[in-house]
C-alpha cells in the first residue's frame, strides 16, 4: 500500500542530508530526516492548503490540539490540559529555550552521553555551564548510571536534559529508569527537559514508551516535556513542535525566555501536524514492519564486519556502532572516504563511535552497508 522502496531522487532540493555530497559518490546515512515521501494524507492536505493561497499569521488550530491531547491520553493515559502546550518551530528551540529558561548565568546543565549533539551546544549557547556523565554499557544495552549522576550533581545543577526513546543509542527507558530518574530529579530540586521526538518510533514490539512526565502529577510539575511529529512522519522540514509544560509557573519562565526571540510555527507545519496526527496511522504502521527489517539487516552487516559492534536499538531508525574495535583513528572519515556518510560520534561526545540512519529505501541501505564491508575486511 505505501512504497518506502521507492527512490526519490533529492538532489537539487535544497536537501541538507544530501547537499553534504554534492558532486561525490557518498551515501548520506547521517542526519536524522528519512528519505521517503511523507505520508499522502499530509501531501494532500498540504496542496489543499496552499491552493487557498491565503498565507496569514496563523495559530494552532483547535482540532490540532484536540488530536494531541486525545492521543496522550490513549497512548500513555497521560492527561494534559490545552493550556500546557507551547508550540514551537521546532525541537532543538525547545532544548535551548529550556536553558535560558531554568537557573541563571552560570549554573549547571546537566547530561548523559553519548547524546544528540544539541544537548551538548545548547548549556553553553545560554550561557550555563555544561555537564555529562557517560552512560553505562552492559551487555551491549545502554544503561543510565544512576550513581555518577548523582556524584556529577551540585548546588549550581539546576536542569537535567533527557532524550528518550535515547538518540543514538536507541534505549527505550523502562518506568523503573524514570522513576528513578523522576526520584533524582524531585530529591535534588531539578528540572527535568525530556526530547521525546522519537517516541512513536518504537520498534521493539514488547516495548512500549512512557513519558516521563507521566508518572505522576509531582513529576509533571517539575518536566518540560518535547514532542513533534517531524521524525515520525518525516515532516522536520514543515518545522512544528511543542512543549508540554503542565506547571503554570514553569511554563511561564519558558515563555518568558521565548518573548522577541523565537517564531511562531508556520501554518504549512501545523496543517502537516494534523494531517500526521489524524489521518496517517495506517503509513506509520507501515513504516514502523519496514523500519524492523531495515533494524534486523544492518545489525546482521554489522556483526560480520571485523572491528564493528553495535546492538540494535528498540527505538529510532538509527544504529550506533562501535567502531573502536576495528583500529580507526576517525571512523568518520574512513567510511566516507569509502562512500558512506555516517554521523561521527565526536560530535555525541562519543570519540570511535559512528551513527548509522537506516530511514531509507532497502536498496540504498544495502548498498551502504555492501560499502562499509568492503571497507573493513
Amino acid at each position: 500500500m505505501y512504497d518506502f522502496d521507492r527512490i526519490l531522487d533529492r538532489c537539487g532540493t535544497g536537501s541538507l542530508k544530501w547537499d553534504r555530497y554534492v558532486g561525490r559518490d557518498v551515501l548520506p546515512l547521517w542526519v536524522a530526516d528519512m528519505d521517503f515521501a511523507a505520508p499522502p494524507a499530509v501531501l494532500a492536505a498540504l496542496q489543499e492548503r496552499a491552493a487557498h493561497g491565503v498565507f496569514g499569521y496563523t495559530h494552532a488550530p483547535a482540532e490540532l490540539v484536540e488530536v494531541i491531547l486525545a492521543r496522550l491520553w490513549e497512548r500513555y493515559r497521560w492527561r494534559v490540559e490545552a493550556e500546557a502546550l507551547v508550540w514551537l518551530p521546532g525541537l532543538v528551540v525547545g532544548l535551548n529555550v529550556a536553558c535560558r529558561a531554568v537557573g541563571g548565568e552560570g549554573s549547571e546543565v546537566l547530561t548523559m552521553t553519548p547524546i544528540y549533539p544539541p544537548f551538548l551546544s545548547a548549556p553553553e549557547l545560554s550561557g550555563r555551564k555544561r555537564v555529562t556523565v557517560p552512560m553505562a554499557q552492559h551487555d551491549k544495552q545502554w544503561l543510565i548510571d544512576f550513581d555518577a549522576l548523582e556524584k556529577a550533581i551540585t548546588p549550581a545543577t539546576r536542569l537535567l536534559l533527557l532524550c528518550s526513546p535515547q538518540n543514538p543509542t536507541g534505549r527505550v527507558f523502562t518506568e523503573d529508569e524514570l522513576g528513578c530518574l523522576a526520584d533524582l530529579c524531585r530529591r535534588r530540586d531539578l528540572v527535568l527537559c525530556s526530547d521525546e521526538i522519537h517516541c512513536d518510533l518504537v520498534l521493539e514490539p514488547n516495548r512500549e514508551h512512557l513519558p516521563t512526565a507521566a508518572l505522576d502529577a509531582d513529576v509533571a510539575a517539575r518536566t518540560i516535556t518535547l514532542m513533534a511529529p517531524s521524525k515520525t512522519f518525516n515532516l522536520p522540514g514543515l518545522n512544528c513542535a511543542y512543549a508540554i509544560i503542565p506547571d503554570a509557573a514553569l511554563r511561564r519562565r519558558f515563555q518568558r525566555a521565548m518573548a522577541g526571540i523565537v517564531p511562531y510555527v508556520n501554518l504549512f507545519g501545523y496543517v502537516g501536524a494534523l494531517a500526521a496526527y489524524r489521518d496517517s496511522g495506517d503509513w506509520h504502521d507501515a513504516l514502523l514492519d519496514y523500519l524492523r527489517i531495515n533494524r534486523t539487516l544492518v545489525a546482521e552487516s554489522v556483526a560480520a564486519m571485523p572491528g564493528l559492534r553495535s546492538a540494535p536499538g528498540e527505538a529510532t531508525y538509527l544504529t550506533w556502532i562501535d567502531a573502536r574495535g576495528a583500529g580507526l583513528d576517525d571512523p568518520a572519515g574512513f567510511f566516507e572516504r569509502a562512500g558512506v556518510g555516517l554521523s561521527d560520534g565526536r560530535e555525541f561526545g562519543a570519540p570511535g563511535f559512528v551513527r548509522l540512519n537506516f530511514g531509507c529505501p532497502r536498496s540504498v541501505l544495502q548498498e551502504g552497508l555492501e560499502r562499509m564491508r568492503k571497507a573493513v575486511l
